[in-house]
Formats: structure tokens, sequence, C-alpha cells
């Protein structure tokens, strides 16, 4: 590999960065953000403002170490039918906020584990959500799926409501790598599902793979890679796993010496790059691959490419309506996220109150720096409109990414470029681009920029 050396120079192997899912990120949230701001922004939603919905099944029958994940394990379906009602009374809770009527064009279940929930129990939820919200225009119903959790009859369920794209959870199929991160889930399992998914006519297809496991070589990799494109996914989700121990504790049984280090973790994703644009991928932002036939790669073609919390999208809509223990909603205006623990989050909603837990209310210069991190994060380029450039707080930083990386970035006064090598760098510099003396995280609730 080229270009180490520049790297390792600029700090790569070091940092702690924010994923950049949202600017600001998630822990600068604060409780600043009350109910009757979210009603407030609910409320003045304009007609026919198209909204996509997220429900948040945190449920799983077993948990993974590996996942940082807002998570709990249970044995038995005890916990599932009344959360379903939880959700339902909260999603009809905010559908009365909204004074006028909307469009809803996507629905995404997520987890944990959505196909937890039995197919009567998929039916009750999702009936209850298309009475409440109205789904028929849908544009695109996905679902997270775990090969080890599903059946027949859940999958024909789901395709009753119309799903039409479903991301499969792999990780990896190395048998000493599933072990160490507590994941047993073999290719022949997952083909399975594979041609279950593809006999219903679901063809839209995700996968999720890591890099930087415990045991995880380039050889291991590479017959994951072999294994998963057989399989022809039309999105590949390549993400660096996130050793955070202190905030995950299930994280602290997987063997840290085991872990590659950083140089390595650089070349494992170097190598799975190099395979997925030889097998004709393309690549979008810092960590997904598709074909370029896929919507996703349409919308990267068009400039239409966005970030959120469910990572690279296409989905534009201006209000991502989050449901479900954790969740976090998008507004215009801002985010909200919902109590996190289960069984606080049942409570509030059993009480008829607000699930809220924190949120982030924008102002003017976080929509200018917002849109800054996701130019850089979607095409690791950023052309500053007159307003961004006359807010001297942003141009000020421009100047002093332009000090601090150098060689590795471009700039010609209206934008600013990272030059091919220094890609991996992206969230250092929009990590500098979004902070200044008074605004500072703490880096143990970050990531390795690599």
């Amino acid at each position: 590999m080229k270009h180490v050396s520049d790297l390792r120079r600029h700090g790569l192997f070091d940092a702690k960065v924010p994923r950049f899912t949202s600017y600001p990120p998630a822990n600068w949230f604060s409780d600043a953000v009350g109910e009757e701001c979210v009603r407030t922004w609910q409320s003045t939603a304009p007609e026919d403002a198209e909204i996509s919905l997220y429900v948040h099944i945190p449920f799983c029958r077993r948990l993974c170490w590996f996942c940082a994940c807002r998570t709990q394990g249970t044995r038995n379906d005890a916990p599932l039918a009344p959360y379903v009602e939880r959700i339902l009374a909260e999603a009809q809770s905010a559908r009365d906020s909204f004074a006028n009527r909307v469009r809803p064009k996507r629905l995404h279940l997520g987890g944990g584990t959505p196909t937890i929930l039995s197919s009567s129990l998929l039916d009750r939820l999702l009936t209850g959500l298309n009475d409440i919200w109205d789904l028929d225009q849908l544009e695109e119903f996905s679902v997270e799926v775990d090969p080890t959790d599903v059946g027949p009859k859940r999958l024909a369920m789901l395709k009753k409501h119309g799903l039409s794209r479903v991301s499969l959870g792999i990780q990896d199929f190395d048998p000493q790598v599933q072990k160490a991160i507590g994941r047993q889930q073999s290719r022949d399992l997952t083909a399975d599902v594979v041609g279950q998914l593809r006999g219903l006519d679901i063809n839209a297809l995700n996968f999720d793979l890591l890099y930087g496991l415990p045991f995880q070589t380039e050889k291991t990799l590479s017959a994951t890679l072999k294994a998963a494109l057989d399989m022809n996914p039309g999105r590949i989700a390549l993400f660096g796993y996130a050793h955070v121990p202190w905030m995950s504790k299930r994280q602290s049984l997987i063997p840290s010496d085991a872990l590659p280090k950083p140089e390595q973790r650089l070349a494992l994703f170097d190598l799975a790059r190099r395979t997925l644009l030889g097998q004709g991928y393309v690549q979008i932002g810092i960590d997904h691959f598709a074909r370029p036939d896929d919507a996703l790669a349409q919308a990267y073609f068009d400039k239409r490419l966005t970030r959120s919390f469910q990572g690279y999208t296409d989905d534009r809509a201006p209000y991502l309506i989050g449901l479900g223990a954790s969740a976090i909603s998008t507004y215009p205006q801002g985010f909200a996220q919902n109590i996190p623990v289960t069984g606080k989050y049942a409570a509030q909603v059993e009480a008829g109150q607000s699930a809220l837990w924190r949120g982030y209310e924008l102002s003017d210069t976080d929509h200018l720096k917002a849109d800054l991190v996701e130019q850089l994060m979607c095409y690791h380029t950023a052309t500053l409109s007159d307003a961004q450039l006359a807010e001297q707080i942003i141009l000020t930083a421009i100047l002093h990414i332009v000090e601090r990386f150098g060689d590795a970035v471009t700039w010609n006064g209206r934008t600013l470029s990272i030059v091919r090598w220094a890609h991996p760098l992206v969230r250092m510099i929009a990590g500098t681009l979004t902070t200044d003396q008074n605004e500072k995280s703490d880096d143990r609730t970050y990531s390795a920029a690599i």
C-alpha cells in the first residue's frame, strides 16, 4: 500500500473521531430539547411533507459481543407483544402532533432483531402503522434481518406488507472470527435465507460486513468476501469494527490482543475495497459499495446522496420519525432521541407521556457546518456557499485544515477537496471542520479513524 507513511504522519492510526452519521454527533445531545420543542417541530411541518419512519426493535435471542447498538436479550416472547403496542401508541401520538397531512415515503425496521417478532406480531405492527400513517404510497420498505432468527412465515408476512429491501447481517464467515465475536452463522444458512428472499422476488439485498475483527486476516477476509460476492448483493456496507468496551460491556468478552493493529485494519479495508471495485462495485463514501445500477449508486452519481443515522442513503425526506427505545428522529430544526432503556421507555409511553430523552436544536451555523460535513463524508469534497464563506468560524476552520493537513487537501478559495490517497482522513478532517475551542467532546465516545 502506498502512502501509509503519509497517513501515519497525519495521525490516522492514533485518532478517535465521530462516525458523522449526524452533525453534531449524538453524544452532543442534551435535555435542552424537550417535548414542547419537538411537538412544535412536528406541528409546523408543511402540508404533504415527506417523512420516513424508523422502528427500533431492540430485542435479540443472542447478544453478539461485537455489537454496540442499543439491544437487549430475551429468551422468550413475553416482552415482544407489549413492545409492539407501545410502538403503535408512540406512533399515534406522533401522528396526532402533525397538524398537516404528511406523506410517508419509506419505512425501515431495525434493531436489534426485527425478525424476532412472530409473523402475527409483524402483521399487528405493520397493519397498525398503516392505519396510523397510511403507508400505501411507500417507495421502499426495508428490514434488517438476522439469518439465524428468521423463517419462511415471517418473510412471507413482510412480503405481504410490501417488503422491498433487506439488509442481512453477516460480519464475517470465518469460524474462528465468529467464535471470537459471539456470532455463529454459516455461509450455507445465509445462502438459504438469500434464496428464500429471492424466491419471494425480493432482490434488493444489502450485506453488512466488518473489518478489524479479532483473528481476522487478509486471507480470511478474502474468503468472506468471495462467499458474500457469490450471493451477488446489490450493496455491501463494510464497517470498521469499533472496540469500545467502556461503552458496550459485552465487548469485554472479545480478546483485545487478537484485534488487528491500526495499520493492519487499513490493509484489511484496502484489500476489501480493491476486491469490491474489481467486481464492479462503486465505492460510496467511506464504507459502502453498490452495484452501478443500484439506487444508492445512482444517487451517488446524481449528487443526491446523503448520510443519516442509517448510514449512506438516497432518502432525502426532511423528516425521519424514530419509534421505539433509543430511536433518533431527524427534523429540519434538529434531532430528538428516545429513552434508551426499554423499561423506562415503556413506563413513559404507557403513562401517555413523551418517550423523549434528549436532543439537539440546530442553529443557522450548525446547518452550514452540517452541509459541509455531509459533502465531505459523501464525496470527499465540499464547495462552500456564499453563506458558508461569510461565516468566520467556518472559514477559520477551513484555513486550519489547509494548514494542518497540507498535502492531503486542496483549497481554491471556494472548494475543499481531499486528495485520493488521503480519503481515509475524511473523518478527521470533518472533525476539525466542526470543532472549535467551544466545542469539545469526550473522545472516548468516538471510534478509530480507520
